[in-house]
C-alpha cells in the first residue's frame, strides 16, 4: 500500500463523531441498488440508523421515499459525516464544497491515489490538503468504509444483512486494507465472536489506524483490539497507545507483514545489518506486550481466546485428551513452537493420580484415556484440577465430537466445567468438518468458551495467549527500568564527518559508561606504542586508527599477539603498510595499543536507533558466527536484567551459553547487564544513532572480569 510520508504526531484524532454520526449524507445516492450510494443507503435503512439522512443526487429527486437535492451546497450545515460515492473526478470538489457546509468528516472509496503510482500520489496530495484547510477528516481514500455493530451504523459499500445492535464485551477491528477489515469482521462474526465495531482506513489521508485504536481504548463496550496493517504511520503514537492499551486492560492483536521483506541496508554495523524494519518494530511493539502474530488464521484465534481472558497470567500450556496419539502430537507439535508444557507440581500429580485410573499417568501432556465415556464430569474436574497448578497458564482440551448421546453429555457436564475456567481454557472438537449438533454449538457459543477444530491452531494461538502473559509482566518490569534515572555521557568528541568515532574513543565512552575494555591506550609512534606495551605488558594488539576504518581487519589494521618490543616495532611498520596498500588516501589517529585477552565465548551486543521506532538492541552470538548462524535476539532498550537474561537463553546456540563439551557456562548477568548499559545509554543520548561491541567475550561467572569488550563503535547523528 502506498502511503504518505509518515507522522509521528504524538496525538490521536477523534473519530467519535465518524463511528457514531448524529446525521449523515451520501453524495452520490442513487436508485440503482447496486451503486455505492445505493448500497450504503440500503444498509443504513437496514439497519434501522435513526440520524438524519441527507442525499445528493444528480439524477433523482428522491429515493426510497426520501428527497435527494442536487448539489452539496443546498445541503444543511453542520453534517457530521459525508459518504462521498462516487468517482475519483469529483472527489476533490465535493471535499471543498462541503468545507463550505461545515462538514465534520467523510469516507471516501474511491481508488486511484497513492496506490496507483506518481500521478495518483499528487492527487491524494491535492486532497490532503483541501482536507485540512477545510478542517474535515478524511476516512480512505481507497477503503471500504466502516461497521459500527454496536450504533447500528453501517456505512460500507457491502450489502449488510440487517443485525442486533451488540450489547456485549466485544472486538474493534481496524485494517488499512478494506478487503482483511471485512474478511475479519465476518469470520469472527461466523464463529460467534461478538464484534462491535470494524474499520478499514485506506490509504489514511487523515484518519489512521492510531486514531481508531485510541477511540477503542476509550470505548467501554470494546475488550479485545484487533489490528491488521501494512505500515505504521505513527510509531511513537502507536507505541503510546500501546502502554495506554495495556492499562485499560485491552489486549491489542496485531498482524503485520513484511518478516521477509529486505531490511534497511546497514550503515556501519552488524547491529544495523540484523536488525531490519519489521523485527525493529515487532521487538518494540512486543515490549509494550502488542500480541504480534505470524498469520490471519494466529489474529483470529488469538483475539477469540483473549476476547474471554483479556488479562491471562503468565505460565505455561496444558494439554488435556483422551487418546495417546493426540498426546504425542500435541508434544512434537509443542515443540516445534517452542511452547512450554511444564511439569506438573506434586500436589496436581496427586489430586490427579486419585481421578484417575491406576494406569493412567498424571503428567502434562494428560491421556486420560477412557474415563470420560463412563464420567463425562470428571474431564471438567481435570480441567480445573490442571489450572489450580503454579506452572500452569493456559489449557488445551481436545475431544472428538462423538454421536449425539456423547455431544449431549459433553454439552451438559464438559463445556460448563470449562466455562468456569479462571485462566485462558479452550475446547478442541477432533474431526475436522464433521457435524456438530446444534444444541452442543448453542452451549459452546453461551458459555464463551474459545471453540477450536484444530489442536495445531489451538496451540499456535496459545503460544500467544502465554507470551502475551508474560509480556504484562515483562512491560511493567520495564516501566521501573525507565523510571530510574540515567545519566547521559557526553560524546567521546567532536562528531566526525561520517558519524562513526574511532574504536579508541568509543571505548572510551563506553569504559565510562561502565563497560570492561581490555588496559591500553592510543600511539601516535613506535616508541609511544613500546611505551604502552610496557605498562600494559605484552603479548599486546595493535588495532589502526581511524573515524573512517570501522572494519579494520579488512585492509590488515589489525595485528594480535606482539610478543616483544621488536616484534612490536615491525608490527607498527607493517600494520602502517597494509593500510596504505588498501586505503592510500587515510590518514590514522594512530594505533590502539591493548592487552591481549584471554579466549572465552565471542558474544555481539549492539544497538540501533530507528529514525521511526527508537532504540532497539541486539543480543547474540558474536565474531564470524553472526555472519555464520544470525543467531541474535532484538530487544527493547528498556528490558529489564532478568529479562534479558531470559532472552539469552532464547538463542538458537544458548546451549554454549551453559557450557558445553567441557567448557563453563559463562555469567549470563555480566552479559544481561551489558546489554541493559548498553540500552539506556541509548535511551539517555539521543545524539547516539548505534553501538556495536563485537565481539563482547564472556567468561565464567566468579571470574574477574565476567565479560570483555575486544572491539567497538560508537556512531552519533551528524548535524
Amino acid at each position: 500500500m502506498s502511503a504518505p510520508p509518515l507522522q509521528t504526531a504524538a496525538t490521536a484524532q477523534p473519530v467519535h463523531r465518524i463511528l457514531c454520526p448524529r446525521s449523515i449524507v451520501i453524495v452520490g445516492a442513487s436508485a440503482d441498488a447496486r451503486s455505492f450510494g445505493g448500497f450504503v443507503q440500503g444498509n443504513l435503512e437496514r439497519w434501522g440508523y435513526d440520524g438524519a439522512m441527507h442525499l445528493v443526487s444528480r439524477s433523482s429527486s428522491e429515493i426510497n421515499g426520501r428527497p435527494c437535492v442536487k448539489t452539496i451546497d443546498e445541503l444543511p450545515e453542520g453534517i457530521d459525516l459525508a459518504v462521498l460515492a462516487i468517482p475519483e473526478g469529483g472527489v476533490l470538489d465535493a471535499v471543498r464544497q462541503l468545507a463550505g457546509q461545515r462538514c465534520h468528516a467523510a469516507v471516501l472509496f474511491a481508488s486511484g491515489y497513492a496506490e496507483a503510482g506518481a500521478e495518483g500520489q499528487a492527487k491524494q496530495q491535492a486532497l490532503a490538503e483541501a482536507a485540512r484547510a477545510a478542517g474535515i477528516l478524511l476516512v480512505g481514500p481507497n477503503c471500504m468504509g466502516f461497521t459500527n455493530l454496536a450504533a447500528g451504523v453501517p456505512v460500507t459499500f457491502e450489502p449488510m444483512p440487517a443485525r442486533e445492535r451488540e450489547s456485549r464485551p466485544a472486538i474493534g477491528v481496524v485494517a488499512q486494507s478494506g478487503f482483511m477489515a471485512a474478511n475479519l469482521r465476518e469470520a469472527l462474526l461466523g464463529r460467534g465472536a461478538p464484534v462491535a465495531a470494524v474499520f478499514s482506513t485506506g490509504n489514511e489521508v487523515s484518519v489512521c489506524v492510531e486514531d481508531v485504536i485510541a477511540h477503542y481504548i476509550a470505548d467501554p463496550k470494546i475488550r479485545v483490539i484487533t489490528v491488521y496493517v501494512e505500515q505504521i504511520r505513527r510509531p511513537q503514537l502507536f507505541l503510546q497507545l500501546a502502554a495506554q492499551a495495556r492499562a485499560a486492560g485491552k489486549p491489542l492483536v496485531l498482524l503485520m507483514p513484511g518478516r521477509s521483506a529486505r531490511a534497511r541496508e546497514a550503515a556501519q554495523s552488524h547491529t544495523g545489518a540484523l536488525a531490519g524494519d519489521h523485527a525493529t518494530a515487532t521487538s518494540l511493539l512486543q515490549g509494550d506486550a502488542v500480541v504480534a502474530v505470524d498469520s490471519l488464521d494466529e489474529l483470529l484465534d488469538t483475539t477469540a481466546i483473549l476476547l474471554r481472558y483479556p488479562q491471562p497470567p503468565a505460565g505455561g500450556t496444558a494439554f488435556m485428551t483422551g487418546s495417546g496419539a493426540m498426546k504425542n502430537l500435541a508434544l512434537d507439535f509443542a515443540d516445534d513452537l517452542g511452547l512450554e508444557l511444564p511439569a506438573l507440581t506434586p500436589a496436581t500429580v496427586s489430586r490427579l493420580t486419585a481421578m484417575l485410573p491406576a494406569y493412567a499417568v498424571a503428567e502434562n501432556p494428560l491421556d486420560y484415556t477412557t474415563i470420560g465415556v463412563r464420567q463425562p464430569g470428571l474431564i471438567g474436574e481435570l480441567v480445573l484440577t490442571m489450572l489450580d497448578d503454579a506452572h500452569v497458564g493456559n489449557i488445551v482440551l481436545a475431544i472428538p465430537v462423538g454421536p449425539t448421546m456423547a455431544q449431549r453429555d459433553k454439552a451438559d457436564h464438559i463445556v460448563p466445567a470449562v466455562a468456569k475456567a479462571t485462566k485462558p481454557a479452550v475446547l478442541v472438537l477432533t474431526g475436522d468438518a464433521s457435524p456438530i449438533e446444534p444444541f452442543f454449538i448453542e452451549a459452546i457459543e453461551a458459555s464463551g468458551v474459545p471453540l477450536f477444530r484444530s489442536a495445531d491452531r489451538a496451540l499456535r494461538a496459545l503460544r500467544h495467549v502465554a507470551a502475551y502473559g508474560e509480556a504484562l509482566q515483562r512491560a511493567a518490569r520495564a516501566e521501573k527500568v525507565r523510571a530510574k534515572p540515567v545519566t547521559a555521557l557526553p560524546l567521546p568528541g567532536a562528531v566526525p564527518p561520517n558519524g562513526t568515532f574511532a574504536e579508541y574513543q568509543g571505548k572510551d565512552w563506553l569504559a565510562r559508561a561502565g563497560l570492561t575494555v581490555p588496559r591500553g591506550a592510543l600511539a601516535r609512534s613506535a616508541d609511544e606504542a613500546v611505551r604502552i606495551a610496557g605498562e600494559i605488558g605484552y603479548p599486546v594488539v595493535l588495532k589502526a586508527q581511524a573515524s573512517a576504518l570501522p572494519h579494520k581487519s579488512d585492509v590488515g589494521g589489525v595485528l594480535v599477539g606482539l610478543a616483544d618490543e621488536p616484534a612490536l616495532r615491525a608490527g607498527w611498520v607493517q600494520l602502517h603498510a597494509n593500510v596504505g596498500a588498501h586505503r592510500p588516501e587515510l590518514t590514522l589517529d594512530g594505533a590502539l595499543v591493548e592487552a591481549m585477552g584471554a579466549r572465552g565465548l565471542e558474544l555481539v551486543v549492539g544497538a540501533r536507533r530507528d529514525p521511526d521506532w527508537g532504540p532497539v538492541v541486539l543480543v547474540g552470538l558474536g565474531g564470524i558466527w553472526i555472519e555464520a548462524l544470525k543467531d541474535v535476539r532484538l530487544i527493547p532498550a528498556d528490558m529489564a536484567e532478568e529479562d534479558i537474561a531470559v532472552e539469552l537463553g532464547r538463542l538458537k546456540a544458548s546451549a554454549v551459553l551453559h557450557g558445553i563439551r567441557g567448557s563453563a557456562a559463562v555469567d549470563l548477568r555480566a552479559i544481561a547487564h551489558v546489554v541493559a548499559l548498553v540500552g539506556a545509554q541509548m535511551r539517555a543520548n539521543d545524539q547516539i544513532t548505534e553501538i556495536d561491541i563485537n565481539p563482547l567475550v564472556a567468561y565464567p561467572a566468579g571470574s574477574a572480569e565476567p565479560v570483555l569488550a575486544l572491539d567497538a563503535l560508537v556512531v552519533a547523528r551528524v548535524a
